[in-house]
């Protein structure tokens, strides 16, 4: 494992000013690189935890805002109000995932040669996107994701291998939602894998909370934003192995 620094990097995209969690290895020259997107509830402590464990790891990575800033936890009005539109425009999403990345890039440590993307919910559907669109992933892994629609003809042209994960009892993203996505992957001749999560709910990484944000006993928040979200402690440490060996596969060997 890799000492690591971590800080926020502040641009602008879709007329807000964005800020993101940028974490990475000290020392070394170039190191491979991952973009996180964070779910419908926005940028916060879990996401910026996952950047700074992929640096540990060797990767120079960046969760993205795509909030500008906001959390919306325990404000579901409010999330949707501004996840729905998003997530209805292909073209906005990728322009806000592109300076995301183009953010990334512009890290004098990255190697533009290895990239990865991670994506939970809504920010899954981005970091989709943009492979749709011909950013040169290694990788992607999608958790819980928003998907876009499962056209075999997208996706003949991609080349990342691509994980999605979901738990059997998420009624928002369904194993279901996840074969019939998979199966469109299959027909592009995508390299692609389904991880099903038994027993696990939307968020299934999700610590428990109380309306104020802190930690709460048991596996449900007291006051969550989208309903079916429920912690799974050892679904989240099974499903983030899995992520780390999915990159670790697709690129040089870590520590």
């Amino acid at each position: 494992m890799y000492e690591i620094t971590a800080n926020e990097i502040s641009y602008d995209a879709d007329g807000l000013k964005m800020t993101a969690h940028l974490a990475r290895p000290l020392g070394g020259d170039r190191w491979p690189a991952v973009l996180i997107g964070h779910d419908g509830v926005g940028l916060d402590d879990y996401q910026r935890g996952r950047a700074d464990d992929l640096a540990a790891h060797g990767y120079v990575a960046l969760a993205m805002d795509f909030h500008g800033g906001q959390t919306f936890f325990g404000r579901p009005e409010a999330m949707l109000a501004r996840t729905l539109p998003l997530l209805a425009d292909a073209e906005r999403m990728r322009a806000i995932g592109r300076v995301a990345l183009n953010t990334l890039l512009a890290i004098p440590a990255v190697d533009a040669n290895q990239l990865f993307a991670l994506g939970y919910g809504a920010g899954s559907h981005i970091v989709l996107e943009l492979a749709k669109t011909g950013v040169p992933f290694k990788a992607v892994a999608a958790v819980h994701p928003s998907l876009p629609e499962p056209d075999a003809c997208d996706w003949r042209d991609v080349s990342s291998t691509i994980l999605l994960c979901t738990g059997s009892e998420d009624p928002i993203c369904t194993p279901a939602q996840l074969l019939a996505f998979g199966g469109a992957l299959q027909d592009a001749r995508v390299d692609w894998r389904v991880s099903i999560y038994g027993g696990a709910k939307h968020a299934f990484w999700s610590r428990p909370t109380r309306a104020d944000g802190s930690l709460a006993e048991g596996p449900s928040h007291v006051q969550a934003t989208v309903p079916g979200v429920g912690y799974h402690p050892k679904h989240a440490e099974r499903y983030w192995r899995a992520i780390v060996d999915l990159f670790e596969e697709g690129g040089p060997a870590r520590c």
